[in-house]
């Protein structure tokens, strides 16, 4: 539903209430992350940071600039991390 100044928002959730929510959703599955023994479990929780990621881009929806950054940092050692666990697994297998 719309308004004349916008279309209508929650009453109950401000925009930094967004923010939060993406940024600590995104920290607790980069923890996860951190812990997981296998590729599939890493490659589950990579993707939930890269949702986080992906809502982020969405204008208008109160998310600021620098929520954005941070996440991109999150997925960007997010995806280092996954690719550690890939490599050593890999190493693992071969050795």
């Amino acid at each position: 539903m719309s308004t004349p100044q916008g279309p209508s928002r929650h009453p109950s959730m401000s925009e930094s209430d967004i923010n939060y929510i993406l940024l600590n959703g995104a920290h607790i599955s980069l923890s996860e992350l951190r812990r997981a023994k296998t590729f599939e479990n890493s490659l589950f929780f990579l993707a939930q940071i890269g949702v986080y990621l992906e809502v982020s881009l969405s204008r208008g929806a109160g998310i600021s600039d620098e929520t954005r950054e941070v996440l991109e940092r999150l997925h960007r050692e997010g995806t280092e991390l996954h690719m550690q666990l890939n490599k050593s697994k890999h190493t693992a297998q071969n050795a």
